[in-house]
């Protein structure tokens, strides 16, 4: 189901749009040729490229438990991935399939695969406080969203960009607004997500920043929701190869059951 913007949403959208173009216009130089748009693009790339083929762990945090699954993923361009558990026991095997705009699911215990309605995208992904949304997003930023930078600083030897990114009327994503911290060498640092009246809802910190593949990008975040502290989830690389061959065959709802 398609999630639309509130009249109000909207105002105090076109108020923070026009407070946000004087901030950046106070703090960047006249001639600065960043762009909005090469910064998405750049933040987009950064852990996809061409193709790749990362392994990484989860763990997912609640006050009385917490569990660490291990996931390997395949890329392809920013509209194409495969996500697969591979511990413990009981989740090896679980994947989901990212092609274009469609998404299915595989469960070895069910034994076929499902195609993810819209209606639940926003739905928690692997228990985590993650969404199947949030594993689509790539290329959606571009299709759905404008963007724009709002401010920028310099920190630590880099040039650090807000940037407030609002859905179009009509897209079909649940949040009024999203704001993403990038550094200028594209590195992820933050990005919140806003309800349609423009209150935080959930939060992605990055916690630490590295080289791994022969790329530097946030090695571990944590996504948690804003009126929960304790509970969370963190995703952190563990190996990646950023000029991987992945085969065509590799995005087929074929392979998605491991085959």
């Amino acid at each position: 189901m398609r999630q639309y913007r509130t009249v109000r949403g909207h105002q105090q959208r076109v108020a923070r749009r026009v407070l946000g173009t004087v901030a950046v216009a106070c703090t960047l130089p006249a001639s600065a040729e960043v762009s909005a748009q090469s910064l998405i693009e750049g933040a987009l790339d950064l852990t996809r490229g061409t193709s790749s083929y990362t392994e990484l762990s989860m763990t997912i945090h609640r006050p009385s438990w917490e569990r660490t699954l291990s996931l390997v993923a395949w890329t392809r361009g920013r509209e194409d991935a495969l996500i697969r558990f591979t511990a413990p026991p009981k989740d090896a095997g679980t994947a989901t399939l990212k092609k274009g705009e469609r998404m299915w699911t595989y469960a070895p215990k069910i034994g076929r695969e499902i195609r993810l309605p819209s209606s639940m995208m926003s739905q928690q992904w692997a228990g985590s406080d993650f969404s199947y949304n949030d594993l689509s997003r790539t290329d959606n930023y571009l299709r759905y969203y404008d963007f724009e930078i709002v401010h920028a600083e310099h920190r630590d030897g880099h040039t650090i960009y807000t940037l407030d990114m609002v859905p179009h009327d009509d897209a079909p994503v649940v949040w009024g607004k999203e704001t993403l911290v990038l550094r200028d060498d594209y590195v992820t640092l933050s990005q919140t997500f806003y309800d349609q009246e423009l209150e935080p809802v959930k939060r992605m910190e990055t916690l630490t920043v590295g080289e791994l593949g022969g790329r530097t990008f946030a090695l571990a975040m944590r996504m948690q929701t804003v009126d929960k502290p304790d509970s969370w989830t963190e995703i952190r690389y563990v190996a990646a190869d950023f000029d991987a061959v992945v085969d065509d065959s590799r995005f087929t709802t074929f392979a998605l059951r491991g085959r």
